[in-house]
């Protein structure tokens, strides 16, 4: 019996927020004095013209979402959030006297764990704190995670006034047994709430994310979901694939069983279905698992080919230099990365030494370089192209060729000097990419790294 689309390309892989992918860096070429090197040479290059972005990881959560992959810590106890930003600010400071003039902020993203389980008065202390040694570019985009349950209208308002225009909303789904699995009970008239609060105040991008592939989930729930989101109309959505990988997250992805997911074309048909509803209802595909308005940067930036992405996910605009704050952040020079200390305990000790809170990085090879804006270009534009001779590289003509049965397969075409990633084959752009992973191809897994593609 023939296979399916679906059954075929349904492998562990990665999912490309970086190259090489995090399994793939050589920790034990990295020294810390060449991350302060390949940043400070970044900065100069770049800070006048582009500026630079910021991730902030805001890890605590009073609950735990059994769905989650995420770095987090689960506790009630809010007195844990003011000597958190004072350890993030001072981190940050150490950032700053590395530089030779003052950063200009481009972008900021609060992500987590749950931002707003701080409090509007702590995330200002932690917004004016970066500003004291920082500067705002002149078309700046400052957004942030929140949790429906718990985000104010305080929390809005105040973000609001630092200059935050952009919010996403953790939607999952609304059926409350997918709900109960996942830990996450979370009824639709919060998410309404929010929304509404959202745009009275002048936010000019709200999202919504939403997980297909959940356990219990069916299509009527997926079907359920959209058209409640249809209802409140937010300028751009992620519906992105369930990642199970408990084999790295432990036991919180553990509130199910494995035989509770939908799998290979059932779970696909929650997608395809989702995706035909969401083109019914004005949404644009941009990029992988990412939908959008016209009326949002995010399509503006899709259709002028300026659409990014780094360890932050799709980005509207490019900076070459990302600086990740807070315990697990990962920073990104462009020509290295470098990821900070995985538990609080880890990353408070680093600081105290006056050390900024690294643990593991890598230096990019000119290889990696290459590689990379291959691969960046086929999750931001479908397409890339390698007539330049600065994106050729020796293993090319075995790469076409592997490329071959995708082609066959009505994944992509071929130009001259480059190919294109069809409609049938958009759902399936993460293995495109595997075909460019040098490093995955020379050295393929011992054990379970990634979740399936599909």
């Amino acid at each position: 019996m023939q296979l399916s689309l679906v059954q075929k390309y349904n492998v562990p892989g990665p999912r490309y927020t970086s190259y090489p992918t995090v399994p793939y860096w050589e920790e034990d070429l990295f020294h810390v004095e060449d991350w302060k090197a390949s940043l400070v040479r970044s900065f100069k290059e770049s800070n006048a013209t582009e500026g630079i972005s910021l991730y902030i990881h805001l890890p605590f959560c009073e609950s735990l979402c059994t769905f989650c992959g995420c770095n987090k810590r689960i506790t009630k106890r809010h007195e844990v959030e003011h000597p958190y930003i004072l350890a993030v600010l001072k981190e940050w400071r150490m950032y700053c006297d590395l530089f030779p003039r003052k950063p200009i902020i481009k972008e900021i993203h609060l992500g987590g764990g749950t931002p707003t389980f701080f409090s509007p008065e702590n995330l200002e202390l932690l917004i004016n704190g970066i500003f004291q040694y920082a500067e705002k570019a002149t078309a700046y985009e400052f957004s942030f995670e929140g949790h429906p349950n718990n985000t104010t209208r305080q929390h809005l308002q105040k973000l609001y006034d630092l200059g935050f225009r952009r919010v996403s909303f953790g939607v999952q789904d609304y059926a409350e047994k997918v709900q109960q699995a996942i830990h996450r009970i979370q009824p639709f008239h919060n998410v309404a709430k929010v929304s509404f609060w959202a745009k009275e105040i002048g936010y000019t991008s709200i999202g919504h994310d939403l997980i297909f592939g959940l356990p219990f989930q069916t299509l009527s729930n997926v079907k359920d979901t959209i058209d409640k989101t249809k209802s409140l109309l937010p300028d751009r959505l992620a519906f992105y694939s369930y990642a199970h990988v408990p084999w790295i997250k432990g036991n919180g992805q553990r509130g199910f069983n494995d035989e509770d997911l939908p799998k290979d074309d059932e779970k696909r048909q929650l997608y395809e279905e989702g995706k035909k509803m969401l083109a019914t209802n004005g949404y644009h595909e941009i990029g992988m698992d990412h939908f959008a308005l016209e009326n949002d940067t995010m399509f503006t930036s899709f259709k002028e080919g300026k659409l990014h992405r780094n360890f932050m996910g799709y980005t509207a605009s490019k900076t070459q230099l990302m600086i990740g704050l807070g315990v697990s952040s990962i920073s990104d020079s462009w020509y290295s990365f470098a990821q900070n200390e995985k538990t609080i305990e880890d990353y408070y000790s680093r600081l105290e030494a006056n050390q900024l809170p690294v643990f593991r990085g890598h230096l990019l090879t000119p290889e990696d370089l290459v590689i990379r804006k291959h691969i960046l270009n086929l999750m931001c534009q479908f397409t890339t192209s390698w007539n330049d001779v600065s994106m050729q590289f020796p293993e090319l003509e075995a790469i076409h060729s592997n490329l071959e049965e995708m082609e066959a397969d009505g994944l992509l075409k071929f130009l001259d000097h480059g190919i294109i990633v069809t409609e049938k084959g958009k759902p399936f752009v993460r293995n495109i990419c595997m075909a460019f992973d040098l490093r995955l191809i020379r050295k393929a897994p011992e054990t379970k790294l990634f979740s399936m593609t599909i």
